[in-house]
């Protein structure tokens, strides 16, 4: 049987001189849970079970933010990939230029 309960606090700590934003994390579950968590954190070397999975949790939130914003950048790129070859614009110099230097590189017959 699994039990999950998370809450989370905020609080906004004022000093002196700097302003600390602080939060709270809580969860619980099984006592096995909790025993194969803390002999992982153990074995690799982690401080404790709580630094364990702050930085577990870290690494995978930022491979899952990583992921979403090539995607989405994948498809702003697509949509201009398609805008720049469904335009019927005519090849500037360069590209004509380009396509000469190759023509004469691989002997291409030219029309």
């Amino acid at each position: 049987m699994r039990t999950y309960f998370f809450r989370t606090f905020t609080s906004n700590h004022m000093h002196t001189n700097t302003m600390t934003h602080k939060a709270r994390f809580d969860t619980r579950l099984p006592l096995e849970q909790k025993q194969r968590l803390e002999r992982a954190a153990q074995l690799g070397g982690y401080r404790s079970l709580s630094d364990f999975v702050l930085t577990v949790a870290e690494q995978k939130a930022t491979e899952i933010l990583e992921k979403a914003q090539q995607i989405e950048l994948s498809q702003q790129d697509a949509a201009v990939f398609c805008a720049a070859i469904l335009s019927d614009a005519a090849p500037n110099d360069y590209l004509k230029e380009s396509i000469e230097q190759s023509a004469h590189y691989f002997q291409w017959k030219r029309k």
